[in-house]
C-alpha cells in the first residue's frame, strides 16, 4: 500500500518561489532514492531532480541554480525548493519513489508560472 502525495503547486509569478513535498507512506522510505519529474502538454516527461537514500543530489541543467531537493527521512517527506522560477516550468509536478521504470509516482501537482 505504498502511496505518493504531492503537494505544493499552483499560481505564481515569474520570479517568485514555490516549495513542493511529497509524502510517503507503506514504505521504509529511507532506503529509496527519490525524484521529482515534470510534463507540460505536449512534451515529454522529464526528470527535474533525484536524491538517493545517502543524500547525493542530481538535477536537470534547465534548473540547477534555481531548484533544491532536499529529504527528511524522518518525516518521510521529500521537497522540491523552486525559486526564480520561469514560465517554461509551468508543468505538473510528479514524486517518483524507486526509479522511473519500477518505482511509484505521485498523482502529481500542477504548477503555473504566469503574471
Amino acid at each position: 500500500q505504498v502511496q505518493l502525495v504531492e503537494s505544493g503547486g499552483g499560481l505564481v509569478q515569474p520570479g517568485g518561489s514555490l516549495r513542493l513535498s511529497c509524502a510517503a507512506s507503506g514504505s521504509i522510505f529511507r532506503v529509496y532514492a527519490m525524484g521529482w519529474y515534470r510534463q507540460a502538454p505536449g512534451k515529454q516527461r522529464e526528470l527535474v531532480a533525484s536524491i538517493t537514500n545517502g543524500g547525493t543530489t542530481n538535477y536537470a541543467d534547465s534548473v540547477k541554480g534555481r531548484f533544491t531537493i532536499s529529504r527528511d527521512n524522518a518525516k518521510n517527506t521529500v521537497f522540491l525548493q523552486m525559486n526564480s522560477v520561469k514560465p517554461e516550468d509551468t508543468a505538473v509536478y510528479y514524486c517518483n519513489m524507486g526509479g522511473d521504470q519500477m518505482g511509484y509516482w505521485g498523482q502529481g501537482t500542477q504548477v503555473t508560472v504566469s503574471s
